[in-house]
């Protein structure tokens, strides 16, 4: 089983030695209720490192004042028994006091324009909550590589950003999405999904691989993509908070003719789960396992 860590001092000492030892150490940083799309991030952290540590902390500086804190799901028992199948380490479970002694944290983490959009419109405070504990996590475990999703590719920009902006000696290193069999990216959000609104759900990523067969066929107006995305989300009932194309590194707006690669990137409510999903357009190389598999033809 993991060590589990539960306090900042511990951890830290716990990391110092392995550096001393001359190991390689990842960091994958997590709230927790693992599933195979964390998986797939742990067993690429092995890849890569010596030693792993996850944490396992639901961070409240990320969750509005109307959103899903108190019931996001914590099973650290499972988690742990899960970590253990992939031969991870060490396991950094702190506290909200621990990490926040003098309440929310005083001092915040912000990439003001990349934070501003995309989901950072309907969720302003989210990504300074992301940025602030991701650096707290950097500081404490000091890990040679930190390994995290690209579902959520706007985070994932944010976070290259701030660390080479901050100078952090670590290396960022993203992670293509894990679907199920309908193509829907695993989150652990999507326990809230009812049965009847796992199909409407997987229009998400129909509408994503429609779009982009239509730009591999030659489309580049931008509205013309973001409308046929918008048609197949529509057809299935749903209301997107936003279907976009932007840079993939800043996250600016693509221009009305796509020039070079982009994101289309997407966030829908599917009864009271809120999901984001994107793809890549004009770069396959680091599409999912799921896409190159059964969106080829």
């Amino acid at each position: 089983m993991p060590e589990v860590f539960s306090t900042i001092e511990a951890m830290r000492q716990w990391a110092a030695c392995v550096r001393r030892q001359g190991e390689r150490l990842a960091l994958v940083p997590t709230m927790g209720a693992l599933h195979q799309g964390h998986l797939a991030l742990v067993a690429e952290a092995r890849r890569r490192a010596s030693r792993v540590v996850v944490s396992i902390f639901v961070n409240p500086l990320q969750f509005g004042p109307a959103e899903d804190l108190s019931r996001y799901p914590r099973t650290l028992a499972d988690d742990l028994d899960k970590l253990q199948q992939f031969g991870v380490e060490g396991v950094f479970h702190p506290t909200v006091k621990e990490m926040y002694p003098d309440g929310p944290q005083p001092t915040r983490v912000i990439v003001p324009a990349m934070s501003a959009v995309l989901c950072g419109r309907t969720r302003p405070t989210h990504f300074e909550g992301v940025a602030t504990v991701v650096t707290k996590l950097l500081h404490i475990v000091s890990p040679d590589l930190a390994v995290f999703g690209e579902k959520d590719w706007q985070q994932l920009a944010i976070i290259r950003r701030m660390v080479a902006d901050l100078s952090f000696p670590v290396e960022i290193l993203g992670v293509p999405i894990v679907r199920d069999e309908g193509g829907l990216a695993l989150s652990s959000r999507n326990r809230y999904l009812a049965a009847d609104e796992v199909e409407q759900a997987h229009s998400l990523y129909r509408s994503l691989v429609y779009a982009r067969r239509l730009y591999e066929a030659g489309e580049r107006h931008k509205w013309r993509l973001l409308d046929a995305a918008t048609q197949i989300l529509e057809q299935a009932g749903l209301s997107p908070e936003y279907v976009e194309l932007v840079h993939p590194e800043s996250l600016k707006s693509s221009p009305d003719i796509l020039d070079g690669p982009a994101v289309l990137a997407l966030a829908v409510y599917v009864g009271r789960a809120r999901l984001i999903d994107n793809i890549k357009l004009g770069n396959t190389s680091a599409l999912s396992a799921y896409t190159a598999l059964n969106e080829g033809g």
